[in-house]
């Protein structure tokens, strides 16, 4: 059941983000980032479980732009981020769980004006269409079903994220003849 659910949620934030212009149609490779994806969820879980009651945004939000922020590491200095043990915790002690977002538009992805307040957009969009998609699989909180469907959203918001910020930094991926 969960496999359906990630790729139904695959499904349509590609689809949304393509209308966006925000993604390719043919999404990057970036193996060095989807490796992170477990080390990252393991440590964000304990967070964004207690953060979903009140604010399941932020809660799934959060992660997109934890995907972006990891792709910018790997494009500027993987040689150094690759070796941080807990990069999550890394990004997360800078300002806090509650400015998570703020600190990795302003420092890490170094947005402002229009770029900083579309991004917000964009990716609370995508975590309401992703809270939206989960509410309606109707499944009762606290058991496993539950909780491997939130990891699929995280799962998702990650890759999409590293997949949004990959195309902003110019990496297309195009056939080749």
């Amino acid at each position: 059941m969960t496999e359906q659910f990630e790729d139904k949620l695959h499904v349509d934030l590609h689809q949304f983000l393509l209308s966006m212009k925000e993604v390719d149609q043919r999404l990057p490779e970036c193996p060095d980032v989807e490796d992170k994806w477990e080390s990252i969820a393991k440590a964000y879980i304990p967070d964004g479980i207690r953060e979903f009651q009140d604010f399941p945004s932020a809660s799934l939000g959060w992660m997109m732009y934890i995907g972006m922020a990891v792709a910018k590491m790997w494009d500027t200095e993987w040689e150094i981020y690759s070796k941080i043990e807990d990069l999550y915790a890394y990004m997360r002690d800078k300002r806090g769980y509650d400015q998570l977002d703020e600190y990795i538009r302003e420092e890490i992805l170094l947005l402002q004006g229009i770029d900083y307040t579309a991004l917000e957009k964009v990716t609370g969009e995508c975590a309401s269409r992703v809270y939206n998609a989960l509410m309606h699989q109707h499944l009762e909180p606290g058991t496993k079903e539950a909780f491997d469907a939130y990891v699929a959203c995280l799962h998702q918001l990650y890759l999409f994220g590293a997949s949004m910020q990959l195309k902003h930094m110019g990496y297309h991926m195009t056939k080749m003849n």
